[in-house]
């Protein structure tokens, strides 16, 4: 027995979300339909639509914000001079949550990707170049991913930048605190050993 189409449309749009597959969409409509009420929907859907909406990137840095430019762009109170440079919104907030960075960001909205079409010119590379000539940048944090790609974007920045006077830095990678070494992947190993310091 086929659902009726109105629930079976709000199925497929819940599957549209990342990590969400038939099952959990299935138990999300169910729960939509019986046990929401009318104006509760309306509110998550008015509330989706307000995000989509409002939600834009900051003129200079990239990161999602209501606003024209972001809380820590326009935060005098920041070391203007150190810029990390991410992937997504999402790292900035993640790392934001640690309180260890005082500095500011710039939000790639992707990393290099050739096999999938994403060049330097998909990526929020111009704005960077800008930014660079128009403000006091002593040091660039490149905190990329440790795939391939986010090697990949990481090496090309450095290579961009390698003939100007901004020191390049990478975040260091390696074993999670708290981890046992028997259960750490390769990659992992590998970079523990490469960023290692002096004790």
């Amino acid at each position: 027995m086929q659902y009726p189409k109105s629930l079976e449309d709000l199925i497929v749009e819940w599957m549209k979300y990342p990590g969400i597959g038939r099952k959990t969409a299935e138990r999300y409509a169910m729960f939509t339909v019986n046990q929401l009420s009318k104006e509760t929907v309306e509110l998550f859907a008015q509330t989706l639509l307000d995000a989509k909406s409002k939600i834009n990137p900051c003129k200079v840095c990239g990161h999602f914000t209501d606003l024209e430019i972001c809380e820590i762009c326009a935060d005098h109170q920041r070391d203007g001079s150190k810029v990390m440079i991410v992937e997504s919104s999402k790292d900035v907030f993640t790392i934001e949550k640690s309180g260890t960075f005082k500095g500011l960001y710039h939000v790639l909205n992707g990393a290099l990707s050739p096999i999938n079409g994403i060049g330097p010119n998909e990526l929020n590379l111009f704005t960077l170049w800008t930014r660079l000539e128009n403000q006091e940048i002593k040091e660039i944090i490149i905190a990329t991913s440790a795939t391939q790609e986010g090697e990949a974007t990481a090496l090309y920045i450095k290579r961009v930048l390698q003939n100007t006077d901004i020191l390049v830095t990478r975040i260091g990678y390696g074993v999670p605190v708290g981890s046992n070494l028997e259960y750490a992947d390769d990659l992992t190993l590998v970079k523990a050993i490469e960023n290692r310091r002096v004790f």
